[in-house]
């Protein structure tokens, strides 16, 4: 019985030492995915704006970190950075102008298109481009699950600096600056990824009944209830893609 004991605890000892190992590697492989790339542009830069946005949240009663949410509209031209309050709800702090955009309202479709997409994106650490030729950048993984169920192409649409633009959101360098510090900071305290919801504008139901016989109606009918949802709790919704559609349920 003595010798059994020790071979079975052996055993588990060898299995709890592997299992250990993996979940260690496992955790390694979680952190190295998590971390933000930084250069010594991003650096500069994030080191010139911080002062500045922490005494402007500071008036704001916001935290530099908080939890960050971008709303972009295309016909304003306008990308909003909203971030989480004390409250669990989210507060808008600053409103960008969009130096340059391509196309015109409406998804893209397909490569070389010009068009910007529309819909509910995410971005985590690994899309962020410290390196950019546009100063700094991040990506907004288009196709995301519906552009994908809808046999759309392309690829690299991003929030950027500079002022051109071939399907992208371009901000300006100083404009880039703020955004990519204020997302870069919410992650690093620990935000997983941040929502990206792009609309052609906004989607009230006056607005929509002016454009009902557009093309993009029924797909824009979509978009409101992701829009609405937001609007009716200041908390973004969790999004997901059933039957070539956007639902959306509660965080």
């Amino acid at each position: 019985m003595e010798k059994q004991y020790s071979l079975i605890g052996g055993s588990f000892m060898v299995r709890s030492g592997l299992i250990a190992g993996l979940l260690l590697l496992f955790s390694c492989a979680i952190a190295a995915n998590n971390q933000l790339p930084t250069s010594a542009r991003s650096i500069a830069a994030i080191n010139k704006v911080e002062p500045v946005l922490i005494k402007a949240l500071s008036e704001k009663s916001l935290r530099y970190g908080a939890p960050i949410f971008i709303r972009i509209f295309k016909r304003s031209a306008t990308l909003e950075v909203w971030l989480q309050a004390e409250s669990g709800r989210f507060e808008l702090f600053k409103v960008y102008d969009i130096c340059a955009q391509s196309g015109r309202l409406g998804p893209k479709l397909r490569r070389g298109d010009r068009q910007a997409p529309e819909g509910f994106y995410f971005v985590n650490a690994q899309r962020f481009n410290p390196w950019s030729k546009f100063h700094l950048s991040f990506n907004l993984g288009y196709p995301n699950a519906y552009d994908r169920a809808h046999g759309r192409t392309g690829s690299a649409l991003m929030v950027h600096g500079d002022c051109v633009s071939i399907g992208c959101y371009a901000m300006t360098d100083s404009g880039i600056e703020e955004i990519y510090a204020l997302a870069q900071k919410a992650l690093e305290d620990g935000q997983p990824f941040f929502r990206v919801h792009i609309f052609p504008f906004r989607l009230s139901d006056e607005a929509l009944e002016r454009v009902k016989n557009n093309r993009w109606y029924t797909f824009w009918l979509n978009l409101k209830q992701g829009f609405d949802y937001f609007e009716q709790t200041k908390i973004p919704p969790n999004v997901n893609v059933q039957n070539k559609r956007y639902v959306f349920s509660a965080p």
